[in-house]
C-alpha cells in the first residue's frame, strides 16, 4: 500500500530529474526496508525543490530586471475617451493648405451622442423610401384600350367563355393589382430623424474622419488644389464637403470632374450622404449652422 502511495506521489510532481535531483537513495529502499520513512523523506525533499523553484509568476522586486525578450514590441492603443458622454470635443481647425488656424469646440450633444444602430437603420430607409417618385402606374379593365364586345357567343364554339378581350389573360389587356401612382414615404418622428443625424455626426467625430477648416476658399479653380490634398488624406476614399452658405464658384468648379468629391449645403446635411462618404469635411459656419438647427425648437 505503501508502494502505491508513492508512486501516485511520484507521478504527481514529476520525475526526480526535472526538478533538479539526478538520483534518490530512498527510491531503491522502498522495496526493502522501511517504505513509510523513505515516502516522508522523499515527500520533504520535493516540497524543499518546489519551494526553492522560480516560478513565472514570482514577484520582480526594483533590483530584478525583467527580460527583455518578454517585452513585447507592439504598442498598446487605449481609447482617450468614452462615446456618448455629451462631452464637448476640442479639434484643431485647418484648410486645403493644411495651415494652422487654431481650434475649434464641438458640442457634446450633437457630436458626442450614444451610438445607435438602430435608428441610423430607421433614418436610412426613411430617407430612401421618401425620395422615391412613386409614379409607376398600370392599366385597369377600364382603361385598357380595345372593343367591349363579346369576342364570341358563350356556347356552341368549344371554347372558354370571355366576356371581353381586355382582360388579363389576353396580350395587351390590362395589369390586375397592378401599382399605381402612390407616396412610398413612411412616418418618422422629427425628434428620430435629428437624432439620425446627431449619431452619424458623432460616428465620423469618433472615428477621426471629421475635419473642420476655417474656409472653403480656394487660390484657383482648378482641380489639382482638392487632389492635391486628396492624395495626403490617409484611408479615404470619398469626400463630403459641407459648406456654411451658399457654395463658392472656385470649389464648385474644382470639385465637379471628381467622382469622389462632393459638395452639399449644411441645411441639406443628411444621414445617408454622410454613411456614402467615410470622410467629411466642414466649414466653421456650417458647424455653427448644425449645432443651431439641432437646438432649434421641433414645431409640432
Amino acid at each position: 500500500m505503501a508502494a502505491s502511495i508513492s508512486t501516485r506521489i511520484f507521478r504527481t510532481f514529476g520525475s526526480l530529474t526535472s526538478l533538479g535531483r539526478c538520483s534518490s537513495p530512498n527510491l531503491s529502499a522502498n522495496t526493502s526496508g522501511n517504505s513509510l520513512s523513505s515516502l516522508t523523506s522523499d515527500l520533504k525533499y520535493g516540497m524543499a525543490l518546489l519551494s526553492n523553484r522560480k516560478l513565472s509568476t514570482s514577484i520582480l522586486t526594483p533590483d530584478d530586471t525583467f527580460p527583455s525578450d518578454l517585452l513585447t514590441k507592439k504598442t498598446v492603443l487605449t481609447p482617450d475617451r468614452t462615446i456618448g458622454q455629451y462631452q464637448d470635443l476640442v479639434i484643431p481647425v485647418t484648410n486645403f493648405q493644411n495651415e494652422e488656424k487654431g481650434f475649434m469646440v464641438l458640442a457634446g450633444d450633437v457630436f458626442d451622442v450614444p451610438i445607435r444602430k438602430d435608428i441610423i437603420h430607421n433614418v436610412v430607409r426613411w430617407q430612401l423610401a421618401k425620395r422615391q417618385q412613386g409614379t409607376h402606374s398600370t392599366k385597369t379593365l377600364s382603361e385598357v384600350s380595345g372593343t367591349g364586345r363579346k369576342p364570341w357567343n358563350q356556347k356552341g364554339t368549344g371554347r372558354a367563355r370571355h366576356g371581353t378581350l381586355r382582360g388579363p389573360q389576353f396580350r395587351g389587356g390590362c395589369v390586375m393589382h397592378g401599382p399605381k401612382p402612390r407616396s412610398h414615404a413612411i412616418k418618422m418622428n422629427k425628434q428620430v430623424r435629428r437624432l439620425g443625424l446627431k449619431i452619424a455626426l458623432t460616428a465620423r467625430a469618433a472615428e477621426g474622419k471629421l475635419l473642420v477648416f476655417d474656409d472653403l476658399a480656394l487660390p484657383t479653380h482648378k482641380t489639382k488644389n482638392i487632389v492635391n490634398y486628396y492624395n495626403q488624406m490617409e484611408n479615404t476614399k470619398k469626400v463630403l464637403v459641407v459648406e456654411g452658405g451658399s457654395i463658392d464658384e472656385k470649389l464648385k468648379l474644382a470639385t465637379q470632374n471628381l467622382h469622389y468629391v462632393n459638395i452639399i449645403p449644411s441645411i441639406g446635411l443628411n444621414v445617408y450622404s454622410i454613411l456614402l462618404h467615410d470622410t467629411l469635411v466642414m466649414s466653421r459656419d456650417a458647424v455653427n449652422k448644425i449645432v443651431e438647427r439641432m437646438n432649434t425648437p421641433i414645431n409640432r
